[in-house]
């Protein structure tokens, strides 16, 4: 492969309709009529923030894997959330659209408290959790400390008064960056840990995270704010409240969410299996996509 690698568009894109009036923009890999799991990306990300190796898998076991744009990025409407748990109310609407009754979730970093909540919302409904280097939460009786959500729950006070400019200044910036994106990742990777070097090396992922990046930006891009906010707001449940089960996957050199946070996290749930995977940092999770979805695929 070479960094020029076609990425094929998803099989279906477009958004559908929440609550105020708002819009969540959606894509769909694999499967048509699949086995549906839903796939909340990073933060930053969107919804096109799905390794080519996860849409292969899809293709060839007949799931069908979801993307969803939070609040702020690509076609969805711009919002602030009271709380995470308020997230799980549009993705069940969106459900509702696709004529989704039971599915699976999988939250990567950033998306893993929206998984989360998901269960806690629909315990009715979610089947089972993928949690990929999710963030712990900062207040609240299942706190924990450490981390960059951490750093940014000193300045919640801040944060919400400086999202707009913010916003708007990082949008600009990535429009401006967009037709260097390749070597703009290439700069990013020089300064992450060994196994993100690794990963941001590969031309597969390079490709996936400057499609994703493109085409999630192509309208604004203040979730990664939003997201900050909200992660330092209690989440609106207790992680006692989670009863799908819940497969947590953590890089043991992860620099971003540290490792402890996975396992204070893993302790609280009720019924959770921990999975430490070596040598890998933030990122190692869409190294080991096989591993992630292989439950879905024996279920």
């Amino acid at each position: 492969m070479s960094d020029k690698l076609e990425v094929a568009r998803p099989n279906i894109e477009g958004s559908a309709a929440v609550r105020d009036g708002r819009r969540i923009g959606f894509c769909s890999f694999g499967t048509p009529n699949g086995r549906p799991v839903f796939w909340l990306h990073g933060t930053p990300g969107a919804r096109r923030q799905v390794p080519l190796g996860g849409r292969a898998l899809a293709e060839e076991h007949d799931l069908r894997i979801i993307g969803l744009d939070r609040p702020g990025i690509g076609s969805s409407t711009p919002h602030v959330y009271d709380s995470v748990r308020d997230f799980a109310l549009d993705l069940e609407l969106v459900a509702d659209a696709l004529g989704l009754d039971t599915f699976h979730v999988v939250g990567l970093s950033g998306g893993g408290p929206y998984a989360l909540a998901t269960s806690a919302v629909m315990p009715d409904r979610v089947l089972g959790l993928e949690v990929i280097g999710g963030v712990a939460p900062t207040v609240g009786p299942d706190a924990t400390d450490g981390g960059v959500v951490e750093l940014a729950s000193r300045l919640r006070v801040l944060l919400p008064m400086v999202r707009v400019p913010l916003g708007f200044a990082l949008t600009a910036a990535v429009r401006v960056l967009r037709p260097a994106a390749g070597p703009a990742l290439d700069a990013y990777r020089l300064v992450q840990p060994a196994g993100d070097r690794r990963l941001l090396a590969r031309p597969e992922f390079r490709a996936m995270f400057v499609d994703d990046l493109v085409n999630g930006s192509r309208y604004q891009m203040t979730a990664p704010i939003s997201d900050i906010i909200v992660f330092t707001r209690d989440w609106g449940f207790r992680l006692g409240d989670v009863k799908a089960p819940v497969r947590w996957w953590h890089g043991d050199a992860d620099h971003i969410v540290p490792i402890r946070h996975g396992r204070h996290c893993a302790e609280r749930l009720p019924n959770a299996q921990f999975f430490e995977v070596p040598g890998e940092s933030h990122l190692g999770g869409f190294a080991i996509i096989e591993d992630v979805l292989a439950g879905l695929l024996h279920e």
